[in-house]
């Protein structure tokens, strides 16, 4: 199936996305100006991000269990009217501690009604089990291009305006979000076995569904190779900086290989999606997982230069988010897609622990030793563990999709 002949929802789905995670992406450059209004260190921003990233993880498992209960329409409006009052109460805050409610706590919650949970669950159902994992790529990559089409606006508002004005703007953008979700309607199927697959997950309960997921080995395995994604993408994202400094490299050279990870990560993403669809998603997953070994082996081994930099960012952003469309398709192949908000986003939990530890670990090992090259050298082969756990997945549906569509 073309790109061009996926429903309307999905398309819809990635304008949700584009700004859902192009806003969020782009909080770092809020740092500075938001410290120095408020006479702060830098700490209590930090605090506040933190909070809103373990909050969206806390929260997707009960998000993504609501939508699948009520709709992704639904869930999205609700979570961007909460992304839009956060960012709102953020702007007309005149105590810092108020960001801890309004930047941490409300916009967690916003960003997990509408980001990859919600999205790809409601994509699920309108897209064939035989191409979900494209569409997944595709939208998937729309997150990193919400990195390039909102943060060089939000830095224009920051320099012809002030901050405060930019994160009104940011909330005028939820009400897009709000408009696209909408007119979010799944067709109605007119083929038969698909009208008898969907007939047998819509008679499932949520507890069945639980029950049966926490009874298959797979999905545990799942959970353990995306909280390995968590561990390195975090990892990487809040420590390069910091060990290209200690390498005597510019400032520079880290941005620039930031912005590499984000661009190819866009190609990267679609590219692993389309191979999800071709050939067996484990094996797929499992050569990802490989490339991330060498990838991040061989730039820990290299001298540290500017090229070397950027060439790492290239090459670990091809292979940066494309564990998402991956995974998320093999929840919806091995158990359907009536649940896949609440099964992903149990994942998705587990994805943003890896997270926590990548971020916060990343820092206590270079307290302790000085240097990097642990945490480094433990990447590398929680890389290639990964690649491990996922080749003894049985990633054909359940008896009871099986069933159905016989």
């Amino acid at each position: 199936m073309s790109i061009f002949r996926f429903p309307l929802l999905v398309w819809l789905g990635i304008g949700t996305l584009i700004i859902s995670l192009g806003i969020r992406q782009s909080f770092g450059i809020f740092m500075m100006p938001i410290s120095e209004h408020f006479n702060t260190g830098r700490e209590f921003f930090s605090f506040a991000i933190a909070l809103q990233n373990l909050l969206f993880g806390v929260f997707q498992p009960f998000v993504g269990m609501a939508a699948d209960k009520w709709g992704a329409r639904r869930i999205i409006i609700a979570g961007a009217c909460a992304y839009g009052v956060g960012l709102v109460l953020t702007s007309i805050s005149t105590e810092s501690s108020m960001l801890y409610i309004s930047l941490g706590a409300l916009i967690g919650l916003g960003l997990s009604a509408t980001s990859y949970v919600i999205v790809l669950g409601a994509v699920a159902k309108v897209v064939p089990a035989e191409h979900a994992a494209k569409a997944f790529g595709l939208t998937t990559a729309a997150g990193s291009f919400g990195m390039f089409a909102v943060i060089p606006g939000a830095q224009y508002m920051l320099n012809e305006f002030d901050w405060q004005s930019a994160m009104q703007v940011f909330a005028l953008l939820c009400c897009l979000m709000i408009s696209f979700a909408l007119f979010m309607r799944a067709p109605k199927s007119k083929n038969a076995a698909k009208t008898q697959t969907a007939n047998a997950e819509n008679s499932q309960t949520l507890k069945q569904a639980l029950s049966e997921a926490f009874a298959h080995k797979g999905y545990w395995l799942i959970h353990a190779g995306f909280f390995v994604c968590g561990f390195h993408v975090m990892f990487i994202a809040t420590h390069l900086p910091s060990y290209l400094a200690d390498k005597d490299l510019p400032a520079s050279s880290a941005a620039m290989a930031l912005a590499y990870v984000g661009i190819f990560n866009i190609f990267g993403s679609y590219f692993w999606g389309v191979m999800g669809d071709k050939f067996s998603k484990r094996h797929v997953m499992s050569a990802l997982y490989l490339v991330r070994t060498v990838v991040i082996g061989a730039f820990v081994t290299l001298p540290v230069t500017e090229s070397t930099a950027a060439i790492f960012g290239a090459a670990i952003g091809f292979c940066w988010l494309g564990t998402v469309p991956l995974t998320s398709g093999l929840v919806r192949q091995i158990f359907g897609a009536r649940y896949l908000s609440t099964l992903y986003g149990l994942v998705f939990f587990t994805h943003q622990v890896g997270s926590f530890l990548g971020a916060w670990v990343g820092g206590r090992i270079y307290d302790y030793y000085g240097s990097y090259e642990p945490i480094w050298w433990s990447t590398v082969v929680l890389a290639f563990a990964a690649a491990l756990i996922h080749l003894p997945i049985n990633d054909k549906p359940i008896e009871r999709l099986k069933l159905a569509m016989a």
